[in-house]
């Protein structure tokens, strides 16, 4: 009868063993409920898809019918004959466009200097014609060009002249490049007549049309010229033989 007590191992090694057992059923009864979960959702699914599908069954979607063109009117050739319409108002087009920029190329060309013209816009002038104490003149754009080889007096008279004294106030230094060589336009600056050159009372230039005298230097210094002749745009050669005007 002793020794079918059981010991103390044994009953440790009993109650080890009841609680594994225990464990284990209660993770199989854990996993049948999650499959019963898992089983009750996808059962249910279809019956969430079927009420929200009857939920939005009653929205009407607007009929577009008297929008849309119809196309009952339309045939095969009506394509071809369209797209032909399409090239020919291209070709129009470019046409059209092509046609105004020479009109107006040809326009802008009529308002532009002509070929002589565009020819004289720069003269060159030799200087070792023109003697001392004379003045040539020459045709610049149409306009009389003076060129005035001055003599040591002229230059030392004009040099001297105080220029708050002149009504256009202008020194000599201002008006030449070289003090040998005076440039001018040989036009009046009253009504735009032609002075006489190496005339009037300062020796310079004269217009006997109303009275105007010029000195040497091309200033207004008598009459009723308002400025002084003007001086165009020149430059000397390199080695002062010659004057390119323009």
């Amino acid at each position: 009868a002793s020794s079918l007590q059981p010991t103390s191992h044994t009953q440790s090694q009993w109650r080890a063993a009841a609680a594994q057992h225990t464990r284990g059923f209660h993770s199989i009864t854990k996993m049948a409920a999650l499959m019963r979960q898992a089983l009750l959702q996808a059962r249910t699914a279809p019956a969430c898809v079927s009420a929200v599908s009857r939920r939005f069954a009653h929205i009407d979607v607007p009929d577009f019918s008297d929008y849309r063109r119809p196309n009952s009117g339309v045939k095969e050739g009506d394509y071809s004959r369209r797209a032909f319409t399409y090239v020919l108002t291209a070709g129009l087009s470019v046409a059209g466009v092509h046609a105004a920029k020479n009109i107006v190329q040809d326009f802008l060309n009529t308002m532009s200097a002509s070929a002589d013209v565009l020819a004289m816009a720069k003269i060159e002038v030799g200087l070792s014609a023109i003697p001392e104490g004379k003045n040539v003149t020459f045709k610049w754009r149409g306009k009389p060009l003076f060129i005035r080889h001055r003599t040591e007096k002229e230059i030392s008279i004009e040099q001297s002249v105080d220029p708050s004294t002149l009504r256009d106030r202008q020194a000599d230094s201002d008006r030449v490049k070289n003090p040998e060589w005076l440039v001018v336009l040989g036009i009046c600056t009253h009504l735009g007549c032609v002075p006489i050159a190496n005339a009037g009372e300062f020796g310079g230039y004269y217009c006997p049309c109303h009275g105007s005298h010029y000195d040497a230097s091309g200033r207004i210094r008598k009459g009723p010229a308002p400025l002084n002749l003007e001086v165009p745009p020149y430059e000397f050669t390199a080695d002062g033989s010659a004057v390119v005007v323009g």
